[in-house]
């Protein structure tokens, strides 16, 4: 191959705009890129071919409907509160506790039993917990969480993957606290605050589940919908290219149909000609659907009519009809309705368990996961990329000299080890030999020295940026989707479960509906170059 024929040496660049419909395609702005905002792109785990896909699901909370974070949270809070206090005897003080939505990020693990709240790291290590908002030091937290393997058991544990599961952690941190500051709780023998502490935690989810089911926190969200819900204006033109681009289109969510109908008309309804309400944009939506259960039990699909009266039990693969409401059922049911294979199918969802998860081990749908959080995640890397950098070469520096270190050590093993008669002392006289070993040793240990003290220096400079860095993300809990220099469990499940992700659907709208998603390539550590 000639070099002119080199990929990597191509020029794509277009002519010179020296005709009329040449200088009109420059006026447009041919012969620049389309790159999207880094807050803005889909990010790939595993390859995706946006072509061979011809249908694609959306779950609604946190997927298609966006929440205003701090505001949910505040109201989800309140609710709870209310409930403990009115229903369940909690002391009227709380209410005056000051909500901090710092206390929580996903992917965090509730020790019921201990009142304690952990972030693992992808192997279960436990870099840091706080017992209610006191940092547990790393004695304490090596005393509770290494000394054994790590097993989180339902019964004593308890996982917060979601968006609406964040203020459940942030009262429990809180109320472990007022209970902690309380001389007769503190008196209470160790088993007992145990079972308090397990209590707590089971009358949180159950406040909170209660808010949720008697539609209390529902009933305020649709009363003011633009005070809680983010209005995305590029969502119904993403539903729309994907529809142009001969997708089929289908909405599969937990919510009831009055609730769906409230939220989709408040983001879709007369937002597009051609779309006569928000149901248009779907050929079939699934609600009620019962997630994870839904991917993993037969309960059946469920035909309803526009005012959510069931009509009668969906068999088969029926003739598409635009806007099909449906109820319950599972995946494979939902496959047979829409008559093709799920590898056919791209699910889009925000819960790692109750969507990735499940979706992966139940079908073979492919999976995108929606991060609401990844938007501020990318803004804070943005503020920190120096220090990111800087740690980088920290890195490297500590990997070159720690090798030079190990060498320097076989050095002084060789010269330990040497003979009377060996050869390479032979370049002094008899009489000096002792005093050139001993020289020689002397230099390897002030050098050894040296380069050990570099290697504190450079540990205590690493610890500090990490330190850094970690506050810009989040003060009690750093960045999302790391622990240290490791995935946390949460990035690992990401990792594992989401075929792309991004932090809202309608970054779709940055590429073509025939994209094809390429993962970056993976190495292992014997294949980097340091």
């Amino acid at each position: 191959m000639r070099a002119d024929d080199d990929p990597a040496k191509t020029d794509f660049s277009p002519p010179t705009a020296s005709e009329p419909h040449q200088q009109l395609l420059a006026s447009l702005g041919r012969g620049g890129a389309l790159t999207p905002e880094r807050t803005r792109r889909v990010f790939v785990n595993r390859h995706l071919r946006m072509d061979h896909i011809e249908v694609i699901g959306f779950d609604m909370d946190y997927t298609l409907a966006l929440y205003n974070q701090p505001r949910l949270e505040a109201l989800s809070a309140a609710c709870t509160l209310d409930k403990m206090i009115v229903r369940r005897g909690y002391p009227e003080a709380l209410r005056e506790l000051p909500y901090d939505s710092r206390l929580a990020i996903r992917g965090l693990v509730v020790d019921r039993d201990r009142g304690n709240v952990v972030k693992m790291d992808r192997y279960g290590y436990v870099g840091r917990a706080y017992h209610g908002t006191r940092a547990l030091s790393r004695v304490e937290r090596r005393k509770l969480y290494r000394e054994q393997l790590l097993r989180i058991l339902p019964s004593h544990y308890a996982w917060i993957d979601t968006l609406f599961a964040l203020p459940e952690a942030v009262l429990f941190a809180q109320v472990v606290d007022f209970f902690d500051a309380d001389p007769t709780f503190a008196a209470l023998a160790a088993d007992k605050k145990s079972a308090r502490y397990s209590q707590l935690w089971a009358d949180i989810r159950e406040s909170i589940d209660e808010a949720h089911r008697d539609e209390t926190i529902k009933r305020v969200i649709k009363a003011d919908m633009g005070s809680y819900i983010v209005n995305d204006p590029d969502l119904p033109a993403t539903l729309h290219r994907f529809r142009s681009a001969g997708k089929r289109l289908f909405l599969l969510t937990n919510s009831g149909l009055d609730y769906t109908q409230a939220v989709m008309s408040y983001l879709l309804d007369k937002r597009l000609p051609g779309y006569s309400s928000w149901r248009s944009y779907f050929d079939v939506i699934v609600v009620d659907a019962k997630k994870p259960s839904f991917f993993t039990e037969q309960s059946p699909l469920l035909a309803l009519d526009s005012d959510g009266k069931v009509r009668g039990e969906l068999g088969g693969h029926e003739p598409p009809s635009r806007g099909r409401l449906c109820q319950g059922g599972n995946v494979q049911a939902l496959d047979r309705l829409l008559g093709l294979r799920g590898d056919r199918v791209l699910y889009i969802g925000d819960h790692i368990y109750g969507d990735m998860y499940r979706a992966k081990r139940a079908s073979v749908w492919r999976t995108a996961m929606i991060i609401q959080e990844l938007e501020d995640e990318l803004l804070q890397q943005r503020l920190v990329e120096e220090q990111l950098q800087r740690l980088e070469v920290l890195e490297r520096t500590r990997h070159r000299v720690e090798a030079e270190l190990r060498y320097e050590q076989l050095l002084g093993q060789r010269l330990r080890s040497m003979a009377q008669d060996d050869p390479q002392l032979h370049i002094v006289s008899e009489e000096s030999r002792e005093k050139t070993l001993e020289q020689a040793q002397c230099e390897l240990r002030k050098h050894s020295e040296a380069m050990r003290a570099h290697i504190r220096q450079t540990d205590d400079e690493m610890d500090r940026l990490e330190h850094q860095i970690e506050q810009a993300f989040n003060p009690f809990w750093g960045p999302l989707l790391k622990a240290a220099a490791e995935n946390s469990r949460f990035g690992q499940q990401v990792e594992d479960f989401a075929c792309v992700y991004t932090s809202r659907v309608s970054n779709f709208l940055q590429y073509a509906p025939f994209q094809h998603f390429r993962s970056p390539r993976d190495h292992l550590p014997h294949e980097r170059v340091y």
